[in-house]
């Protein structure tokens, strides 16, 4: 697969304006390979020589206008044509090459029936492994798809359907798009339909899962209608793809994908266990997402990848937003605040940070990199800060003008700029330059002074990195706390401009009685660290959990973590306040997202010998919340997973596997029976033969991921031995088998046993990336680090790795990142 770099792209846009594609694939054989007819429609400069992506197994036919090509014309990965006229066509013969990795065309088959699924993927550079096309963002073209496929297969594409009879499916000409857009499902899928204010509705999803998506279909429709309804009211262009049809499909490699038309999710958005309100809410927050790209990244796309951000950061934002004000889960700021922008500020800190809009993206692989949480959160948060800055109504005055002038085409940033500033009356360049175009994360702490119980001046500080010194403006909120007789309430709320100097002074609050509770960032309109003066951090474990406000509940936290991740505060502190805050909360995502990262601090940060304290005390912590949650609700089932996770009471967990002892109204299901397994594996009480009976049990593509898992984890020589074949080299995995085998891997109960493959995973993953590539390496890449085998002597192997110079890009992200992170775990140990 080779990457595509700025200047080949500018070039060929230069000579080639693409009309359309017909692509007409054969699904009918057998084995691992496909047959694809392509014609290619474009026009270009008269005697110009340009290429095409394409991969093909083996071409049976290539003419240009008529004329024959050599296939000596294809060659690593692309397809060089020379003599154009002013018109071309092109029409391709071949047989392509399915994949097991999530890219390109995919195909997968269900252990519970035996049924082929296929789903296409053609992300970034991924067009040539299905059809020679001119893979980037601003060469859209119209895709007419047609397909032969077995008689009982259902087959969906961008496109709507004209007629399918016999297995001939034949699909109407797109809206020009992206190659890496264009979309396709194939397979026996389970279908459910619907229709909403004259647009189709439909979901998609294998048939073994059918009851799920029929359980569970009328809240996607009906969230799907709500997020619909929101967008018309906010976009003067209406939804403009024809049909919305939504897929589930089994190891994609994203959450979801915003093809027009075609928006594609992995299954596990559809679960056969529990599903909590936390999972529910994040589905919904998902839908809105990908719909928002529907307008960002579909009707308008980024010209280049360094302008990745007008799809992802905007997808980001109004994902959280209109799924707070269409559906009924309305706390998405809440789990944005906690979650998302935590994500965002950890990338924003570490070697590979860039800005939310860099000056250059060099090629493909430098774009796939950028894919993070600058991209997505910290832009989102940079937007929810502009919209309260500008006012909304010029902020969506803007957005309806930028999508009229370039429905359809491509956009850069100057081009939203400029539609910002005309609406709005206000020159953006400074702001874009400090908050778009330079990179790394601001702190922001308060400095109190008192006289008795009365502010004599109160402050905000900010600061930069040494290395990025750039202070910024900030619109943030400052709320004052009071406690009394068991009850916080918030006295006043105080909204303020920063400038961008290193101390600002609050008037307002001099002479001020104070307050028990100072929070900086009341509302979250700021991205930044947060830190709080001393007397308010002490105060927090008490007034944590009397706050009513899930949102300043989750501004609390995130600092609290945060704190702990920068060597600030112990561990051990934060498992204290895990302990006596945790068991009172009733919002389902904090409980959860505080549970995991806590959980991942201990395992990182915690020195051997303390781990098991800090383990026990998470243990009583999710003890107490599954005490006072009520019978069968999500947080009953968040804290029985977070209690599965840091027991070491084997005997407890054995009983609740044969349904002995369980909580009143906690359904030990099929998910919730192999955590409990993962778990007894990971102590050495379970082997490979409860393993084995589980699976037995549970022949389904969940049942062998968890069963893939859970032989990782097994603390035994032969297992580590075959697993770390598996994740180095099996090529005959799947992606997601390989990515579950490397997250069960790693356990810091094993120690001893894993440590000579520290020295292996920094000695054999340059060979993994010649087997592996893109998201399913990356993804393999992050899971196979050992993260939890914190030492010097892990931090000199990297150092020695990064020291080569033609090390894969891939990989020297993944290290010099993960690196920093074991950097920070023994600063703080």
């Amino acid at each position: 697969m080779p990457t595509l770099t700025r200047a080949e792209a500018a070039d060929r846009a230069s000579l080639v304006d693409v009309e359309s594609y017909h692509v007409d694939l054969d699904l009918t054989g057998s084995g691992d390979t496909f047959r694809a007819r392509t014609v290619a429609v474009f026009r270009a400069r008269t005697g110009a020589s340009t290429f095409l992506e394409f991969e093909p197994v083996e071409t049976a036919s290539i003419t240009l206008n008529g004329r024959p090509v050599p296939p000596s014309a294809v060659a690593g990965g692309r397809l060089a044509l020379d003599g154009l006229a002013e018109e071309n066509e092109l029409v391709v013969d071949a047989t392509m090459g399915y994949s097991n990795n999530g890219e390109g065309l995919h195909r997968y088959t269900d252990p519970a029936d035996g049924a082929v699924y296929l789903y296409q993927h053609l992300f970034i550079n991924n067009g040539g492994r299905v059809l020679p096309c001119f893979d980037q963002p601003d060469l859209k073209a119209s895709f007419r798809v047609s397909v032969t496929a077995p008689a009982e297969w259902i087959v969906a594409t961008n496109g709507q359907l004209v007629s399918s009879a016999g297995g001939r499916w034949e699909f109407a000409p797109t809206q020009r798009i992206s190659t890496y857009l264009a979309s396709l499902i194939a397979g026996p899928w389970h279908v459910r339909t619907d229709e909403h204010d004259g647009i189709p509705l439909a979901l998609y999803i294998r048939a073994t899962l059918a009851a799920q998506l029929d359980a569970q279909a009328p809240e996607i429709f009906e969230i799907t209608k709500q997020c619909l309804d929101r967008f018309h009211e906010m976009f003067e262009i209406r939804y403009p793809f024809g049909h919305y049809q939504q897929a589930f499909a089994p190891e994609f490699n994203f959450g979801a994908m915003e093809y027009p038309g075609l928006v594609v999710f992995r299954d596990e958005f559809v679960p056969r266990s529990t599903i909590t309100e936390t999972e529910r809410e994040h589905r919904a927050n998902v839908i809105a997402h990908e719909m928002a790209h529907q307008w960002f990244g579909d009707l308008v796309t980024m010209a280049w990848w360094d302008d990745l951000w007008l799809n992802e950061s905007f997808a980001e934002y109004l994902g959280a937003r209109v799924a707070a004000e269409a559906t009924r889960f309305t706390g998405t700021w809440t789990t944005f605040a906690l979650h998302r922008k935590a994500w965002g500020l950890r990338a924003d800190q570490r070697p590979s940070t860039h800005p939310v809009a860099p000056s250059d993206v060099a090629d493909t692989d430098d774009a796939l990199m950028n894919f993070d949480g600058i991209s997505y959160a910290k832009g989102a948060s940079v937007l929810k800060q502009l919209v309260a800055w500008l006012g909304d109504d010029p902020f969506r005055a803007a957005l309806n003008a930028h999508f009229e002038a370039h429905a359809y085409g491509n956009a850069t940033l100057a081009d939203l700029l400029g539609a910002f500033s005309k609406a709005s009356g206000r020159d953006l360049s400074g702001w874009a330059e400090v908050w778009l175009r330079r990179a790394q994360v601001n702190t922001l702490r308060l400095d109190v002074r008192r006289d008795g119980d009365v502010y004599r001046e109160v402050a905000v500080v900010q600061t930069a990195p040494e290395r990025f010194p750039t202070l910024r403006p900030h619109r943030i909120g400052i709320g004052l706390y009071d406690h009394l007789d068991g009850v916080v309430t918030r006295r006043d709320l105080i909204e303020i401009e920063l400038d961008a100097t290193g101390r600002t002074v609050l008037p307002e609050l001099a002479g001020v009685r104070a307050a028990d509770l100072l929070l900086l960032n009341d509302g979250d309109l700021a991205y930044a660290k947060i830190r709080l003066d001393d007397a308010s951090a002490a105060a927090v474990p008490l007034l944590l959990p009397l706050i009513t406000d899930s949102l300043a509940r989750a501004v609390l936290w995130a600092s609290a973590l945060d704190a702990v991740v920068d060597g600030e505060r112990p561990v051990a502190e934060l498992v204290t306040l895990v302990l006596t805050a945790l068991p009172a909360e009733t919002e389902t995502v904090i409980v959860e997202d505080v549970l995991r990262a806590t959980r991942s601090l201990v395992d990182r940060y915690a020195a051997a010998e303390t781990r098991p304290a800090a383990l026990e005390l998470i243990a009583q912590a999710t003890d107490r919340l599954l005490a006072a949650a009520p019978a069968g609700g999500s947080r009953q089932l968040i804290a029985a997973r977070g209690l599965i996770g840091a027991t070491v009471d084997t005997a407890r967990l054995g009983r609740w596997l044969t349904g002995e002892d369980v909580p009143a109204g906690l359904v030990v299901d099929a998910d919730l029976r192999w955590l409990i397994l993962y778990r007894l594996a990971v102590l050495g009480v379970a082997g490979v033969a409860a393993i084995e009976a589980e699976v037995a049990a549970d022949r389904t593509a969940t049942g062998e991921q968890w069963a893939a898992r859970c032989r990782a984890a097994l603390p035994d020589p032969a297992a580590k031995a075959a697993a770390w074949a598996a994740i180095v080299g099996d090529v005959s995995l799947s992606n997601r088998l390989v990515e579950l085998t490397a997250s069960g891997f790693w356990q810091p109960e094993q120690r001893e046993l894993l440590e000579p493959y520290v020295a292996r995973y920094f000695a054999e993953m340059p060979e993994m990336m010649r087997v592996r590539s893109g998201m399913s390496a990356e993804k393999t890449l992050v899971a196979a680090y050992p993260a939890v085998l914190v030492s010097e002597r892990a931090r000199e192997l990297a150092a020695e790795l990064l020291g080569q110079p033609d090390l894969n890009p891939l990989l020297r992200r993944v290290v010099e990142d993960h690196d920093d992170d074991m950097r920070h775990a023994l600063h703080a140990s």
